[in-house]
């Protein structure tokens, strides 16, 4: 049958469950993972009663890696990143979901601190699983897409590897800053330029 994308909770979920960081806790409280900024203050009469007062605080440890489905969602605000990936508000009843496109959603893909802590993590998988480059390369595929690589999708992934590699080797600075995202802790012993390298694949 005809593909269709997932839910912007399926994605965010997927990203930290293929990087190992979804926790998998059923039940509690609601959670504030990730946000830029103050995103409330921006969409209420901020202050004008006790009830718009409340500012954004993120949460911290575990919750920030809970299932979507317990992350805080205030009526007229999807949480963002979300948002971009066609989440409604819920101000009214959605019976169907819009499915956009935009270059948005491939920057938060890139650049959003919980996707890049999720790639971080999934380069640790992948480096401490056993084997040569090609072979991490190969189950690191199929972990993420259920599938092995073709010969050609094989053949590009070791070229990426192979340039990340030498990007990181001549700028150390970036690759310490690229890890740095996240608070969950990284394994010290995989060398700055090996793991950032690993975390861009």
């Amino acid at each position: 049958g005809p593909r269709f994308r997932l839910p912007a909770e399926f994605i965010r979920d997927g990203a930290l469950k293929t990087s190992g960081l979804l926790v998998a806790q059923l039940g509690g409280p609601s959670v504030n993972p990730y946000t830029p900024g103050d995103p409330w203050r921006e969409i209420s009469h901020y202050g004008s009663s006790p009830a718009t007062a409340q500012a954004f605080i993120q949460d911290r440890g575990d919750k920030l890696y809970r299932r979507s489905m317990y992350t805080y969602w205030k009526r007229t605000l999807p949480p963002p990143n979300m948002a971009i990936f066609d989440a409604p508000s819920r101000e009214m009843c959605t019976f169907d979901r819009a499915a956009t496109n935009t270059p948005l959603q491939a920057l938060v893909l890139l650049n959003d601190v919980q996707f890049v802590e999720a790639a971080r993590a999934f380069g640790e998988r992948m480096l401490t699983h056993r084997g040569d480059d090609a072979a991490r390369l190969a189950w690191g595929f199929a972990e993420s897409t259920s599938r092995p690589p073709t010969r050609d999708e094989a053949t590009i992934l070791l070229d990426a590897l192979a340039r990340e590699r030498a990007r990181f080797a001549s700028d150390a600075a970036a690759a310490a800053a690229l890890l740095a995202h996240g608070e969950s802790q990284r394994d010290e012993r995989i060398p700055v330029a090996e793991h950032a390298a690993w975390t861009q694949v």
